[in-house]
């Protein structure tokens, strides 16, 4: 028994030293290892890194948005922001990270077209002169004194190829979020037409904005829908149930919210678009103010069509809703159905709203369009404003 015991202590204390060893082995390396580097070592390597884009200018297209784009659509009050994969933060002077430490930053260039060629010349700024008079709903549009209409001031210039059919893309919804709206603005070609809510926060600074990218502006009009107010449009709807002056007083409103559009379009208004007695005085105000009106054509009984003949109003109806399915592939379907129209009538005009994928695939079917044989429009052109 007692020898059975000493061989026992014998292996303890053999395994303690052991042990023992092992960690004065470990300490020496790492005690090494901090002194390397503190006298060798770059205290900026050390923390974390943020990485940016700078865009240059350079020929060829620009990059695409993010694939990982979310696809949120935007609720009846725009206030559902998806991520496009970007932040911004404005007036930081340096990074740092949590425990205030210097961040290394890496730039990185990616290419971009923007102002390439000459393609993204800036609008006139609006309001222009001669095209407008102060009143007390605001600066509303008026045809100039050489006979010149609002809707020929602010429509983007065009100048059609000879037998290439016109494609026209107008996006709306715009100017109630700023992920949304700043993305139709910097990532949509300059032909494509941005429409704005008129309820929108800022309104003048966008169509500014819109309009130093090279983007025609349309001005949307709320407009009574068979389910309204449960569809509620603001407090400027026009209603088949008004009477001419409050409408017209509404009308006013709607148009001195801001400068700098060429036209009108519907928001909603498949019920008002059915009662020609109402819609009538709003169409003669808008023709006598030297605008035009793209109907998103989804009224499916409408009187807006005949009375805008009666009063002389430049009138015109888009031929698809694209993204009334938010799926890629059924937008992409629509958007062939839009070169077949094209090459049928010799223009086409899509209508889609802020959603990301709606941009997305505007952006990467624009990009393919003059090898296919057709010319990106304005809706301006498409709608025959010269």
């Amino acid at each position: 028994m007692s020898a059975s015991r000493n061989a026992d202590g014998s292996a303890l204390r053999t395994g303690l030293s052991h042990v023992a060893l092992s960690l004065a082995t470990f300490g020496t390396l790492g005690l090494g290892a901090v002194g390397a580097t503190m006298l060798f070592g770059s205290e900026d390597a050390g923390g974390p890194r943020i990485e940016l884009a700078i865009y240059s200018k350079q020929d060829g297209p620009p990059p695409p948005l993010k694939n990982r784009i979310a696809l949120e659509a935007l609720d009846a009050h725009g206030e559902v922001a998806p991520d496009l994969g970007v932040e911004y933060h404005e007036g930081e002077e340096a990074a740092l990270d949590a425990s205030g430490n210097p961040v290394t930053i890496t730039v990185t260039e990616i290419s971009s077209n923007i102002g390439a060629g000459g393609a993204n010349v800036a609008l006139p700024r609006a309001p222009i002169a001669g095209y407008y008079e102060r009143t007390g709903a605001g600066d509303l549009p008026k045809i100039g004194p050489d006979g010149r209409t609002p809707a020929q001031a602010y429509a983007r210039p065009f100048t059609p190829t000879a037998g290439m059919p016109k494609i026209a893309l107008i996006v709306g919804g715009l100017g109630m979020t700023q992920k949304h709206t700043d993305a139709a603005i910097n990532e949509l070609p300059p032909e494509v037409t941005l429409s704005f809510v008129p309820y929108a926060p800022n309104l003048q600074t966008w169509i500014n904005k819109a309009r130093a990218a090279g983007h025609e502006v349309l001005l949307e009009l709320p407009m009574e829908a068979y389910d309204y107010p449960n569809v509620d449009t603001g407090p400027l709807t026009l209603v088949t149930t008004a009477k001419t002056e409050e409408n017209v007083r509404r009308l006013n409103v709607l148009l001195g919210k801001a400068t700098g559009y060429f036209g009108v379009t519907n928001y909603q208004g498949a019920k008002f678009a059915t009662d020609g007695a109402a819609a009538t005085p709003v169409m003669k105000l808008l023709k006598d103010r030297g605008l035009v009106f793209v109907h998103d054509g989804g009224a499916a009984r409408s009187a807006l069509p005949q009375t805008a003949n009666q009063t002389g109003l430049d009138f015109t109806v888009a031929d698809r809703i694209v993204d009334a399915e938010l799926t890629a592939d059924s937008i992409d379907r629509q958007l062939l159905a839009l070169e077949a129209l094209a090459i049928q009538n010799g223009s086409a005009i899509g209508v889609g709203f802020a959603y990301p994928v709606t941009i997305v695939q505007f952006r990467q079917w624009t990009e393919g369009l003059k090898a296919k044989g057709y010319q990106l429009a304005p809706a301006s052109a498409a709608a025959g404003v010269r």
